[in-house]
């Protein structure tokens, strides 16, 4: 038996979701995606009605709450979803027997490291979103691990979803002003290559445990605005640096960020043989789609 025969996806109308279904669809791979209205990841009667009917071999959870500064004002709401909500598919997958994977965030880390962050690199989130992805990882960690991935990638990218290129986009060609902070480094992320990696993951038999997936590479979010910019070929917008600090003096109420969150994908590459693709021409194919 595969773990292919039988998926299914969370979260199936979301950005990572999208990906999905056009990764697996190339593979000629079947899968169940499903979206809110029809599993609702917070409800865990939905969900053991769900496993029940569809005894799936394989689930992808790509149901998040993502809303980071909002999350400062309703924790307890992305506690729900990016934690208790793992906990019941972590119940349901080891009563079925079925291969669990997860996704986590970047914001797991405090940003005080100054060089690309292992999996095992202690955490310290400093956001309510951090915090409740944390809380995710450790109560799936409660399982041994043979039958789990957790996945942490950053900075994640694709239609389907709102995301920062878009926000980036929308106001310039709106001809609003940009501001943008240049004091936090990360990895910009392609849903369509985090779907791709994760699939090669399962292929190779990867062991059950944290791994870090992101676009080879980092910049910083000014810089990544710039290159937006520039790929979708829109000229003449006001772009402008801010520091981390000053975005907060301005909006006290927005989330705290990791200052430095580059993920190590070290692991990957001893895996597969290869590094994930350079996040500006995964940028470039995002470009070409849209």
């Amino acid at each position: 038996m595969s773990l292919y025969d039988s998926i299914v996806v969370t979260g199936g109308a979301g950005m990572l979701a999208t990906a999905f279904s056009r990764v697996l669809a190339q593979r000629q791979l079947h899968a169940r995606f499903l979206p809110r209205a029809t599993c609702d990841v917070t409800d865990p009667g939905q969900v053991q009605a769900i496993f029940e009917r569809f005894r799936p071999s394989l689930c992808i959870n790509c149901a998040a709450y993502t809303k980071v500064d909002q999350a400062e004002q309703e924790p307890q709401n992305a506690e729900a979803v990016n934690a208790q909500a793992v906990q019941t598919l972590a119940r349901l997958c080891r009563q079925h027997g079925t291969m669990l994977v997860h996704y986590s965030t970047d914001y797991v880390f405090d940003g005080t490291l100054r060089r690309p962050l292992r999996p095992d690199d202690p955490v310290g989130p400093q956001c309510a979103y951090g915090r409740s992805k944390l809380l995710g990882e450790q109560l799936l960690q409660r399982d041994p691990p043979d039958r789990w991935l957790i996945i942490r990638t950053a900075w994640l990218y694709g239609p389907g979803g709102a995301n920062f290129p878009q926000a980036i986009l929308n106001a310039a060609r709106a001809g609003k002003p940009l501001t943008v902070v240049d004091d936090q480094v990360g990895s910009p992320t392609f849903t369509f290559d985090l779907a791709a990696a994760t699939l090669e993951l399962i292929d190779r038999g990867a062991p059950g445990g944290i791994w870090h997936v992101v676009n080879d590479g980092q910049t910083t979010w000014h810089d990544f605005a710039a290159a937006i910019l520039e790929e979708f070929h829109i000229s003449g917008a006001s772009l402008s640096r801010t520091s981390s600090a000053e975005w907060k003096r301005t909006r006290p109420n927005s989330a705290v960020r990791p200052a430095y969150s580059v993920l190590d994908i070290t692991p990957f590459e001893q895996l597969t043989g290869h590094r994930t693709r350079p996040w500006r021409l995964a940028l470039r194919e995002y470009a070409a789609l849209s």
